[in-house]
């Protein structure tokens, strides 16, 4: 069956493929929750919780689990509508489709309360893309002042951002800003007991006082770092491998259950996906829906001995709407990336190779591009008079993608080409440049459409 003949067959509702991305910190890093030192089973602060109580919570959002990767630091869950990860200090949710992502939250409170001892919030961040239908999106969701009043309701000291063309791509933001009221500038939100009616306490660094003063671990706190890509228009060569005419073949000794991860694998072989970033540093989870779509969530090491020992523990997010009509991809990322070169394949790509290798894979006609950075980088950079982070963001971003390039036509994901013929990929002319200083944070947006 011809692509078109498949989405003429298959597409008769529209699927809303951008996502609501909800993002809670009960501490600011994971050695600073109360049971840092005594862990249970290697596990500590939220990490301990047991899967069914996440999944009891996403039963009020509406998804399900479809399988969960368990790293040093980080629990990856894929859903049926997307990704939730779960580290020791904080919780990221996010949903596609006419999920109710934000009703998630007062269960979230409740059971960081409950079981972790985590009774307040550190920080808390929502976004998403512009909704394509925002006619279908139920709940707090339908539109972007009641999402804003949910959460008003929950944090006394949020603030709310549009960037971008109104009438046009752009990009929504909540976050929670420092208040004077707290210790070290955090944020500070109301009880989980009644929410959203009254406020949630936000963390005032007094879990410390459960901690012995000696023999834990390290309580630094990483840069905190977010590259999304969201793309849509996906080209026809880059939709068509993710229909499928039929449910995957069973295979001897395979349970029927486990087909669409072994078929999901299979897919991310064959695009490229498995190479965005060093197999030997990624385990990767992946999931081939049917008749159409995919998701995938991965774990990373990264840092300067992540291939000998272990330094940090990132992850990366890919979730695929195919359907010509509303087709969309994004891709997600919180690893450190490098604005200058890298030359070796062994090591993690920069940020321009980043990008132009999940571009390559999904050629999007329209694309928009978000870092979200912990500002103390730049700040240092705009003391030694240095180029900041987002402004190295904003280049890298120009460069990867206003530049007509060869790429391999036999992987859309390689630029490496391996011999195999070369066709050169269209070039993207820049529609938006904007770039934010929030409370804390840094963050640099542009949009890009096929010249």
């Amino acid at each position: 069956m011809a692509v078109d003949e498949r989405e003429n067959f298959y597409s008769s509702t529209p699927f809303e493929g951008p996502e609501k991305l909800l993002e809670v910190w009960f501490a600011p890093s994971a050695g600073r929750v109360p049971d840092a030192r005594f862990p249970k089973n290697g596990r500590i602060g939220l990490r301990k919780i047991p899967r069914v109580v996440w999944e009891d919570m996403l039963d009020i959002v509406k998804c399900k689990v479809l399988s969960v990767i368990e790293g040093e630091e980080t629990d990856a869950y894929l859903l049926s509508e997307s990704s939730l990860f779960v580290f020791a200090h904080r919780i990221i949710l996010k949903t596609c489709g006419t999920t109710l992502n934000l009703l998630g939250l007062p269960r979230i409170l409740d059971i960081a309360r409950e079981y972790a001892s985590l009774p307040s919030v550190y920080r808390c961040f929502y976004s998403r893309k512009s909704f394509m239908f925002p006619e279908r999106q139920l709940g707090p969701h339908r539109e972007w002042k009641d999402e804003v009043s949910f959460l008003d309701a929950i944090f006394p000291n949020g603030a709310a951002y549009t960037v971008g063309k109104v009438n046009g791509d752009h990009w929504l933001l909540y976050i929670t800003t420092p208040t004077d009221s707290s210790v070290n500038g955090e944020t500070i939100p109301y009880s989980s007991e009644s929410v959203p009616s009254t406020p949630v306490d936000f963390w005032d660094g007094s879990y410390s006082e459960l901690m012995p003063a000696s023999d834990g671990p390290k309580t630094s706190i990483i840069q905190d770092y977010t590259i999304e890509i969201l793309m849509s228009d996906l080209s026809r060569e880059a939709r068509e491998p993710f229909f499928f005419s039929a449910p995957p073949s069973p295979v001897d000794g395979v349970s029927s259950e486990m087909l669409p991860f072994i078929s999901g694998h299979t897919l991310s072989a064959a695009l490229g996906i498995t190479d965005i970033f060093p197999p030997h540093l990624t385990i990767l989870d992946a999931y081939a829906f049917s008749p159409c779509g995919y998701s995938s969530n991965a774990l990373l090491k990264w840092g300067d001995t992540a291939a000998e020992g272990h330094r940090g523990e990132g992850y990366y997010t890919i979730h695929v709407t195919p359907e010509e009509d509303w087709s969309y991809a994004s891709f997600e990322c919180n690893v450190p990336l490098s604005a200058s070169p890298i030359s070796s394949a062994k090591d993690i790509p920069d940020l321009r190779t980043l990008i132009t290798r999940v571009v390559d894979i999904f050629q999007p006609g329209r694309l928009s591009l978000t870092l979200f950075i912990s500002s103390q980088d730049n700040n240092n950079a705009e003391e030694e008079e240095g180029e900041t982070a987002v402004e190295a963001a904003q280049r890298a971003f120009k460069s990867a993608l206003t530049a007509r390039r060869p790429v391999s036509s036999s992987s859309s994901g390689s630029d490496t080409g391996h011999g195999a013929a070369e066709v050169c990929r269209k070039a993207y002319r820049r529609t938006d440049k904007i770039n934010y200083e929030l409370g804390g944070y840094d963050l640099a947006f542009a949009s890009f459409e096929i010249r």
